[in-house]
């Protein structure tokens, strides 16, 4: 009888530590699952918009329009010369605007540049993370900032505190 008690006590014993261990185990493996940031989503109307406005940046820099006026089979090679001369001097003869610095972007994810320094204002491209920026100035409640794409005439805002100051000098 003593056998059977004890062999009792042992089972019961036996079958709560599985369910324990079971549960601590299910229970990490979920927690473990939400820790993980999912991957940012891309929208089909997001990627044409961003491509739509990459060519208007670099149409307004002149390339086009000094060009056009030539013959266009002339104009293909021209383009390739003057363009990689064009950057090269376009950063030296242009200083910076009075209280503009340059910085990166440091939120890992990028950012939306809109037209105004609000959430509703239209999207009018995106800034990677690490991409080189300049700050051309601030809002009035310090939570939004104008930049510029380097090497590039695109300008729009962006939230503040995603950027930081870069010192290349």
């Amino acid at each position: 009888m003593l056998s059977g008690f004890t062999k009792f006590i042992l089972g019961f014993f036996l079958a709560i530590a599985v369910l324990v261990g079971g549960g601590v185990a299910v229970a990490l493996y979920f927690m473990n699952r939400t820790g993980i940031p999912p991957a940012k989503p891309v929208f089909s109307n997001d990627s044409p918009s961003v491509k739509a406005q990459a060519p208007k940046a670099t149409e307004p820099g002149g390339n086009k329009s000094t060009l056009t006026p030539g013959t266009s089979a002339q104009s293909s090679p021209s383009p390739t010369s003057t363009s990689t001369e064009s950057p090269k001097a376009t950063p030296s003869p242009k200083p910076l605007p009075s209280g503009a610095y340059r910085g990166r972007v440091s939120w890992a994810e990028g950012l939306s540049l809109r037209s105004q320094p609000n959430q509703e204002a239209e999207k009018i491209g995106g800034v990677g993370f690490n991409q080189k920026i300049i700050i051309l100035s601030e809002s009035d409640d310090k939570s939004w900032q104008k930049i510029r794409l380097e090497g590039s005439e695109q300008e729009g805002w962006v939230k503040a505190g995603n950027t930081e100051k870069v010192d290349d000098q």
